[in-house]
């Protein structure tokens, strides 16, 4: 099977069109037409989808609360590690300047390669296909959603959830800073000594991959 084959696998979804599959996986540093206009479509599309399935899911939250939440699961943060989830990086069609940069592995070109590949398959199927398609991978994470944390960032929650069991916060370390100046990644620790626990996340800033961390530490506590 080629790697966009998997891809569509994954994404529970075969292109009718498979140049739309081409284009949404095509940066603008490697040809045109690339994934941009894809790009701005699909987030439209992401945002109505969430929305309706945080509507739909949390009946007893308020408006500003149910902002917070879809907030928190359209952003960049999170479409990349749905992404990575995906293996997208493999894929995508970069120029060379990327490639040697690891924009492969770019939380922002992850993301923006997604909602790409959510405008393509709306251009390609309709408004039905891309909210199956959508479902299929915010499934999970909307399951896992605690309403009373409902839109906290992930490093609120944690200090909260920590706090309530009667823990000390945790402690964030940075380990590692990679890439240019215009384009770096940056990977922390988040530790809890008094549990044993220690996770690490990744990000275009230090304040991201601290989310990162943080959520991460947070999917283990809840299913702890």
């Amino acid at each position: 099977m080629s790697l966009t084959g998997r891809l569509e696998k994954a994404l529970g979804y075969s292109f009718r069109q498979p140049e739309l599959l081409r284009q949404a996986l095509t940066h603008r540093s490697h040809s045109s037409p690339h994934n941009e206009r894809l790009e701005f479509l699909g987030d439209s599309v992401l945002n109505c989808v969430v929305a309706t399935l945080l509507y739909q899911r949390f009946q007893s939250l308020k408006e500003g609360e149910l902002s917070r939440l879809r907030a928190s699961l359209v952003r960049q943060e999170s479409l990349a590690e749905i992404a990575a989830g995906l293996a997208l990086g493999d894929v995508l069609r970069l120029g060379e300047g990327e490639l040697k940069s690891g924009g492969f592995r770019r939380p922002s070109i992850l993301a923006d390669a997604l909602e790409a590949i959510f405008g393509a398959i709306y251009l390609d199927a309709g408004f039905a296909a891309v909210q199956q398609t959508i479902e299929h991978l915010y499934r999970a994470r909307i399951e896992q959603i605690d309403p009373r944390a409902a839109g906290k960032d992930a490093k609120t929650a944690l200090q909260e959830l920590l706090q309530a069991r009667r823990l000390p916060v945790p402690h964030y370390t940075l380990l590692a800073t990679r890439g240019d100046a215009h384009a770096q990644e940056f990977d922390v620790a988040c530790a809890v000594p008094a549990i044993g626990l220690t996770v690490t996340g990744s990000g275009s800033s230090r304040r991201g991959a601290e989310q990162q961390a943080a959520q991460a530490a947070l999917n283990q506590l809840r299913t702890a």
